[in-house]
């Protein structure tokens, strides 16, 4: 579904993508782990247009976007989760989720799936008329969740969805994640700090360090790799 080739991405003089190649099939949920600065974030920025490569291309199902603006990226399937939620805080929930559906003529889709992510998330349906601003950390990212798949992705792209949240809360986002993928057949390309829970969800996984994948695997190899386990799972 999405094949990126050897991209190099800069800002500025920074050389932060040094030639990264990442394949995602169709139905799966892959993730990309790293330290804090390795390039993940840039990464998802780069497939979603937000930032442009330098060289090496960015196909999606066979086609090139890297030369396409971001509202054309999304029109085509792709949508994204940002990293720290960035909702729209002076905006109500059902405001947010109008604007992740603003591209879509189709009514009775958007209809669908905005029950769909009121049933998913069930306090943003109490908290419809609310500003999002005044919701916790955990329903902002809800929020922000939502408002990607009101675009009805084929693939999702997700940037630390676990960032700032208590781990009860954590273990429900993952919990959404895989039944998003599940039930809703979408693709995700998870970028997580919390390795240990993304490669419990993750069919299979990237390890970047300083802009280069250094590690590629199934995610049950990666969770038993000791280089893995002592540098991004603790143990």
């Amino acid at each position: 579904m999405l094949k990126i080739n050897n991209i190099h991405t800069y800002y500025g003089n920074i050389h932060a993508l040094k030639g990264v190649s990442i394949e995602v099939s169709e139905g799966e949920i892959i993730t990309l782990i790293g330290a804090n600065g390795a390039g993940k974030t840039t990464t998802l920025m780069s497939v979603s247009g937000v930032v442009p490569i330098r060289e090496g291309e960015i196909l999606f199902e066979g086609e090139p976007i890297h030369t396409r603006p971001p509202d054309q990226i999304v029109g085509l399937g792709i949508s994204q989760v940002p990293e720290g939620r960035l909702i729209f805080p002076g905006l109500t929930v059902m405001e947010n989720l109008d604007i992740g559906a603003f591209l879509r003529k189709d009514k009775a889709g958007i209809k669908e799936d905005l029950d769909y992510v009121l049933d998913l998330f069930p306090i943003l349906a109490e908290r419809r008329h609310q500003a999002g601003g005044t919701l916790s950390g955990g329903e902002q990212q809800m929020l922000a969740i939502s408002r990607s798949l009101m675009a009805r992705p084929r693939l999702l792209l997700m940037d630390e969805p676990s960032l700032g949240l208590a781990p009860i809360i954590v273990e429900r986002i993952f919990e959404i994640i895989r039944k998003i993928n599940q039930e809703n057949q979408t693709t995700i390309f998870l970028v997580e700090q919390n390795a240990n829970m993304a490669l419990q969800i993750a069919h299979r996984g990237y390890v970047m360090e300083n802009g280069r994948i250094t590690l590629v695997d199934s995610a049950r190899n990666l969770a038993t790799n000791e280089d893995v386990k002592k540098a991004y799972l603790g143990i």
